[in-house]
């Protein structure tokens, strides 16, 4: 009995203190929910209908940070590797889409502007004869940047990260000459 008391004694001189033993959730700091661009990006996973011009990039979807004011325009760039292009002049590594209509805190692309990524996509790659397996990044960016806009410039109106894919591009430029096997 002598136990219960002194237990209960304590218990209630906690409880008079303000102790709060029990909740230790109510004192970690909360982690935010949102990590990283004002803007996440990912690709439709739904089958897309190959593109005729050669090359598709599947349909691009975003999801806006709901704590920060969403935009109402917004511009896709595209980022290529070129590192197996053989030309005697420099090659442009990037493709930036005039801007487009984005509307509320998630959705995707039109299907119209991504036809036209696919087909201005298509002419860059013909244009360079490249083949087969090319590697790309896609990002959205302010509408505000302009289509020659240099790396630092896209990094600053850059609103979401880097998406990475690799699509087949199967409709090279007439006048390229076929790679030479070995």
């Amino acid at each position: 009995m002598r136990k219960e008391i002194i237990i209960l004694a304590l218990g209630g001189l906690a409880l008079l203190t303000g102790c709060n033993m029990g909740d230790k959730a109510a004192t970690a700091p909360a982690t935010p929910k949102w990590k990283g661009a004002r803007y996440h990006i990912a690709f439709d996973t739904k089958l897309t209908k190959p593109n005729p011009a050669g090359v598709t990039i599947p349909t691009v979807t975003y999801v806006a940070n709901p704590k920060e004011e969403f935009e109402t325009r917004a511009t896709l760039v595209i980022r290529f590797d070129t590192s197996g292009v053989e030309k005697d002049r420099p090659v442009a590594n990037k493709m930036i889409m005039a801007p487009v209509d984005i509307h509320g805190g998630e959705g995707a692309l039109p299907a119209e502007y991504m036809d036209i990524a696919n087909k201005d996509l298509s002419k860059f790659l013909g244009a360079y004869c490249m083949k087969g397996k090319v590697k790309l990044n896609v990002a959205l960016a302010r509408s505000s940047l302009s289509n020659s806009a240099n790396d630092a410039e896209v990094d600053v109106k850059r609103l979401s990260d880097w998406l990475p894919i690799e699509v087949d591009f199967k409709n090279p430029h007439p006048n390229c000459k076929p790679a030479k096997q070995g």
